[in-house]
């Protein structure tokens, strides 16, 4: 073997050895656009992937345990065997929470549905909010803005006695001042509404949807708590009767205020709210309990339009015996004064709830409720209702 060929022979070698190092390099893997959390906005929130815009899914279950009313005056749901005496509820929660800062301020958007079942029933499914926030602007379904204190009790099966009709379609602007204070203006669907009686019994004489509720409230929410006054105005439009009467229009209106103060030199968490109402032809703004049951108006026998008016004061208390167990009570009183015609009586109400709650894990509670009411109908006998409910929520 020559020189020539040794080499030859090494210089093979050597691209062979440099070829398979070569086939042997590790190969770069495709990059992976990991979750983040996005800490912007508080906890449970993350960036979705691709996208500067934070989520939050949360969610819940609450099973309730009911018994119906419990006292003869005003017809017991135990006085015959074909009463629904006890029930048991079983509710799913969703909602979904994004936002993005923007150079025109926070752009929110924000679902929340849930499906009931009540005893062996069919699954409902109800949109509780769907709107979409850019900066102070708000457009969709949420609370009126006229709502303020709603009840320290859950008012499960009795009503509270406050405005909480629940959520409504709107437009709406809030204004921001600094040091907690704001002012918001509203265009409402005119979902609080009562009825329009006239001569003819049993017909409701109110109109179609002409003209949207507007709604104004001026708040501050500091280190010591809150406080608002609201008012609304709302367009009573009665449907007109061939031969029986006119359609007349008038303008109802409401105003409130109220207030909540936290109160941590008795245990942290505890609170007590106070609130007022007043209203001529807008009473379901004084209590949700009279939508479309009691009268915002009546036709008299001259067929002329007159408003019903309505007031209401209340609060609640709200104290925690330790961190893990609290009570809470609410109480108020509604006044329904109902315009003169046929068959209208007036009504007052009386609500009294109390409950208290372990709390044995964070997320998890544990509570029972008492619900009083007693409606007092002049001319007519009163009702008494007491009902109760044990409830089991976890939220998330």
């Amino acid at each position: 073997m020559n020189i020539k060929s040794i080499l030859l022979g090494a210089s093979a070698a050597a691209l062979a050895a440099t070829g398979a190092q070569a086939a042997d390099l590790p190969v770069a893997p495709e990059p992976v656009d990991y979750v983040r959390v996005c800490d912007a906005f508080g906890t449970g929130f993350f960036y979705i992937p691709g996208t500067e815009t934070c989520l939050k899914i949360g969610g819940g279950v609450r099973v309730e345990f009911r018994l119906f009313d419990m006292l003869d005056n005003g017809g017991s749901a135990w006085d015959a065997r074909t009463d629904t005496s006890t029930g048991i509820r079983a509710r799913g929660y969703l909602n979904f929470d994004s936002r993005t800062n923007t150079e025109y301020g926070l752009l929110r958007t924000y679902v929340a549905a849930w499906s009931t079942t009540d005893n062996a029933g069919a699954s409902d499914f109800y949109l509780d909010e769907a709107f979409i926030q850019l900066g102070g602007f708000v457009a969709g379904r949420t609370a009126t803005y006229f709502q303020f204190y709603t009840g320290n009790n859950w008012g499960s099966v009795l009503d509270q006695g406050f405005t909480d009709y629940g959520e409504t379609n709107l437009f709406a602007y809030t204004a921001q001042f600094g040091n907690g204070f704001s002012a918001s203006v509203s265009a409402e669907v005119a979902n609080k509404r009562g009825t329009i009686v006239g001569p003819l019994a049993g017909v409701d004489y109110y109109g179609g949807h002409k003209v949207p509720d507007f709604v104004a409230n001026l708040r501050v929410d500091q280190g010591w708590g809150s406080a608002q006054i609201m008012g609304a105005l709302h367009h009573v439009y009665g449907v007109n009767v061939a031969g029986v009467t006119a359609g007349k229009s008038k303008l109802g209106w409401a105003i409130g205020a109220g207030a909540t103060f936290n109160l941590p030199m008795i245990a942290p968490g505890d609170n007590i709210s106070l609130q007022a109402t007043y209203s001529q032809g807008a009473i379901g703004y004084v209590s949700s309990a009279w939508d479309g049951v009691f009268s915002d108006a009546a036709y008299n026998a001259a067929g002329s339009l007159k408003m019903s008016t309505a007031w209401g004061i209340g609060g609640g208390f709200t104290h925690f015996w330790t961190p893990a167990i609290s009570t809470a009570i609410t109480a108020s009183y509604n006044s329904l004064d109902q315009a003169a015609s046929a068959g209208l009586a007036d009504i007052r109400d009386l609500n009294v709830q109390g409950n208290i709650i372990w709390r044995p894990v964070s997320g998890l509670y544990l509570g029972a409720e008492l619900e009083y009411r007693n409606r007092d109908i002049k001319g007519g006998a009163n009702d008494d209702a007491l009902v109760g409910v044990f409830r089991v929520q976890r939220t998330f």
